[in-house]
């Protein structure tokens, strides 16, 4: 039985419809604005995250909602109906509000039926292994990783290579040991992240930390060979929405880089994480700089199917600006009454 039959016919009934706007500054230099999608019923609460990343976006939805009827669904008549070409027609970045709704939906209905998500899929809620993910500033220096290290020296990294990363700060980085993912974010198109392709520090990268995993880069005529042979080290992120994005990479994956909001619908994320896990592909959960409960629920993810991983999932304190000198060491410790969809 697939995980998401486990929990499509989960009842919910939905009463009223709520938002909370929610906005902060981020490590990366830029006002992180999101939506929590409020769910009422039958006297409970259901909360989602909307991650769409347009702060406009964010706020004209805000100012002028537009949401499905209320009544009794299932969570898959739910998921069907936000699914619709139709339903919230103009939004940027459907699958972002899409994963808002049923994600609020699931843990309403979770909560209606007096149980958790661990419980319906008939899974344990493990401890989660987290690594940090930073941007190292303009130009980039080694301050943050030191900063990081001096308050949680055990922690571990997710760093985003740029064509002005030096020599000798790439060298520094290397000889800290603690760099698991470096995101070459090659995939990405007329975002504020782009990194056009770049061999000498493709070549730099797959030189200086033979171990980690690169996500994302761009494999040309000339950058591919670079990779022959650290096939099992290759991780994709920005083109993954479902189990087809997965069947069309270059090569079957080793390892992979799970962002739920990404996929848009519950079944989508579900389905394709059994597809993976059937396959024995590593996993690895991936987060939105979420603001509020979108950050459990992909802590929850995590902790029932790829716990282990270099989870790109730390607490949000770790997104501040100015970090707190006490930060949460890894790995996070799962809820000790776990109730609907959140940890």
């Amino acid at each position: 039985m697939g995980s998401y039959s486990r929990l499509a016919d989960l009842p919910v009934t939905i009463e009223e419809y709520d938002l909370e706007l929610k906005e902060r500054e981020t490590s990366s230099d830029f006002t992180r604005t999101s939506t929590v999608i409020v769910l009422r019923g039958k006297g409970e609460i259901g909360y989602g995250e909307d991650v769409t990343y347009e702060g406009d976006d964010q706020h004209a939805f805000f100012e002028n909602p537009t949401f499905p009827q209320t009544g009794e669904f299932t969570h898959r008549e739910f998921s069907e109906m936000v699914g619709e070409p139709g339903f919230g027609e103009g939004w940027s970045n459907r699958a972002y509000r899409r994963w808002g709704f049923e994600s609020a939906a699931l843990d309403l209905a979770l909560k209606q039926a007096g149980t958790n998500l661990a419980a319906v899929l008939e899974r344990e809620y493990e401890p989660v292994r987290f690594v940090a993910s930073t941007r190292l500033g303009d130009p980039p220096t080694f301050d943050r990783i030191e900063t990081l290290l001096e308050r949680n020296p055990d922690v571990e990294f997710k760093l985003d290579p740029t064509s002005d990363w030096t020599a000798e700060l790439i060298e520094r980085l290397a000889e800290t040991g603690r760099v698991r993912i470096l995101d070459l974010k090659s995939q990405y198109e007329g975002t504020s992240v782009d990194q056009p392709v770049d061999f000498d520090l493709y070549q730099t990268i797959v030189e200086q930390f033979p171990d980690a995993i690169i996500e994302d880069p761009a494999l040309t005529d000339e950058t591919q060979p670079l990779f022959d042979g650290h096939e099992e080290h290759l991780s994709w992120d920005a083109p993954i929405h479902g189990i087809d994005d997965i069947k069309q990479l270059p090569f079957e994956p080793s390892v992979l880089n799970i962002k739920p909001s990404r996929f848009g619908s519950v079944e989508s994320l579900l389905d394709s994480i059994d597809y993976c896990l059937e396959r024995d592909v590593t996993l690895y959960g991936g987060g939105q700089f979420e603001l509020d409960v979108g950050r459990e629920h992909i802590h929850a993810i995590a902790s029932l199917f790829y716990p282990y991983g270099p989870n790109d999932v730390a607490p949000k304190d770790y997104n501040n600006p100015d970090l707190p000198e006490n930060l949460e060491r890894s790995p996070l410790d799962p809820p000790n009454d776990p109730n609907g969809f959140q940890w």
